[in-house]
């Protein structure tokens, strides 16, 4: 035990950087938890869009929709999706599964389903480019 406190006064630089992983590490999983809704992989929405008739919502802007998108996806770009709610009333009690490119929206539009009563939210984890890499297939109609 007296080694690791000679280490942390000889690199106090070392510890603060140390110190700072650690909390962000914690931040993340906290937050994560804090959403209300489950990160999936592209294996496990393929199994929620076959076996659990899943709706697939897909937050992007309509062109990046139109360059390739998750087959039989509904578009409503984040900045739309509070006022267009009303198209996904009927979806309410059925597992949503929602993507962006990388996610980042993707966990917007996922707290904004939970605040408005959506039971079953899934975020694809890595979004358009995690799909893609999993070589998954694309439609471009």
């Amino acid at each position: 035990m007296g080694q690791y406190l000679e280490f942390a006064r000889n690199h106090p630089l070392l510890m603060a950087a140390l110190v700072l992983v650690i909390t962000l590490l914690v931040m993340n999983e906290f937050k994560r938890k804090l959403l209300g809704f489950k990160e999936v992989g592209a294996n496990e929405a393929v199994r929620l869009i076959n076996h659990d008739d899943a709706l697939v919502l897909d937050v992007r802007e309509d062109k990046e929709f139109r360059d390739g998108h998750i087959l039989h996806a509904k578009n409503i770009p984040l900045g739309l999706l509070e006022s267009r709610l009303d198209e996904l009333e009927a979806h309410k009690d059925k597992p949503v599964v929602v993507y962006c490119r990388t996610g980042q929206r993707a966990a917007k539009a996922g707290a904004v389903l939970q605040r408005q009563g959506f039971n079953s939210v899934y975020k694809l984890k890595g979004g358009m480019l995690a799909w893609t890499d999993a070589n998954m297939p694309l439609s471009r109609k």
